[in-house]
This record gives structure tokens, C-alpha cells and sequence, in this order.
């Protein structure tokens, strides 16, 4: 006649480390990976950025007569290398240059930039659509200051929605 082989339990409860097989240790957690922060971009988080755009009112933009680069790619939220690229991409940004090679954009480039980033960005143009766009610059201009008083006026009333 055969014995009954004893029957092997496991015991799992949800408070206790993992721990070891054999010698019961309990085994140390792995750190979780920060989110790596190369790569593109989400829309959410370009949409969120799009918000983010700290480009003073004329009056205190044209006290200035030059900003540097790095001045105008904090204005923007962008790096400097965009900047620049979209310096050679279009033709309307002519920043001066120091004998140092610095670039100094005056205000009238800030606007354009202005006009560039929300082209590119918010209304997500192609860069060869915004570049036909450009061409039309004062229909253009006239169009986007039509559209900053119109977004002047909606986060007003934004704002006193949230008041009431």
C-alpha cells in the first residue's frame, strides 16, 4: 500500500515583499525609470506648451531695441537651435549679428516669430505652408492681430466666468 505524498502549500499575502525562493530574503524593488524626455513630443504636450508662450505687450517688447537669442527661446519655450532654424527657413527673420556672431532679434522679429510659431504650432501649417503664408505678410499680420485680441478677449471672459 502507498503513503500519501504531503501536500507543499504556498502562503501569498498582498502586504509582504517578494522574497527569495530558498532562503526567504526578501528581494529589493527595482527603481521605476524616469520618462526618458528625448524623442517627440506629444500633442498634449505641445498643445499645453502652446499656452505657455511669454511674449511681453508691444509696449514693454519695443522698450528694447534688440533680444538675444536665448531671451527670445525663453519668450517662446523653444531651444535656441529652433530658433535659428527657423531663422534659415524663413526669409522675413533677419536677426543682426555681433561681431561675436550672437544674434540680435529686434521686436519686429519677435512678432514675426510670433506669427511663425503660431503658424507652425498652434494651426500646425507645414513649414512650406507657412512659408506661403508668410509671403502674404500683411494680410497676414493683420489677420493674427485680429485673432491675439480675439483670444485677449475669450480668456477674459474666461476669467470672469470663473469670478461669478
Amino acid at each position: 500500500m502507498q503513503k500519501p505524498l504531503p501536500q507543499i502549500t504556498f502562503e501569498f499575502t498582498p502586504d509582504d515583499a517578494p522574497k527569495e525562493f530558498l532562503s526567504g530574503r526578501s528581494l529589493a524593488q527595482p527603481a521605476p525609470k524616469p520618462k526618458s524626455t528625448r524623442g517627440r513630443k506629444s500633442a498634449k504636450e505641445i498643445d499645453a506648451e502652446i499656452e505657455n508662450v511669454q511674449v511681453p505687450e508691444d509696449e514693454v517688447l519695443f522698450k528694447k531695441q534688440y533680444y538675444t537669442i536665448g531671451d527670445v527661446a525663453r519668450m517662446f519655450g523653444v531651444k535656441a537651435s529652433l530658433i535659428r532654424y527657423w531663422e534659415n527657413e524663413f526669409d522675413v527673420l533677419d536677426p543682426r549679428k555681433n561681431r561675436k556672431g550672437d544674434r540680435l532679434f529686434k521686436p519686429t522679429d519677435i512678432k514675426n516669430l510670433q506669427i511663425i510659431y503660431d503658424l507652425l504650432r498652434r494651426r500646425k501649417f507645414t513649414l512650406e505652408g507657412a512659408k506661403e503664408y508668410m509671403k502674404n505678410l500683411e494680410k497676414a499680420e493683420e489677420k493674427y492681430a485680429l485673432i491675439e485680441s480675439l483670444q485677449k478677449v475669450r480668456s477674459f471672459l474666461l476669467e470672469l466666468k470663473a469670478h461669478l
